[in-house]
């Protein structure tokens, strides 16, 4: 029997989308369940409170080949107006 003690995700099968985005200077990685784009300004969590940053990069993802673990990644809260 294979498990991960570090809390790893065998295989679920599901696809994440997930956006690199800058916030305050640095790239944090986030689910993308509101269909962000590179480019846009989007309102994310960061610790207890929210900030802005812009979306460097999506990607779609398994659990396996997140950049982040997907019980613990946060999602973006919205998209910014233009």
């Amino acid at each position: 029997m294979i498990h991960s003690l570090s809390g790893g995700v065998i295989s679920d099968g599901n696809i994440y989308d997930f956006a690199k985005v800058r916030v305050e200077g640095a790239p944090r990685w986030y689910l993308n369940g509101c269909g962000a784009k590179e480019g846009d300004r989007v309102l994310v969590p960061v610790g207890y409170l929210s900030a802005e940053g812009v979306v460097e990069r999506v990607e779609s993802c398994t659990a396996q080949t997140a950049p982040v673990p997907v019980r613990r990644a946060a999602e973006i809260l919205a998209v910014c107006q233009k």
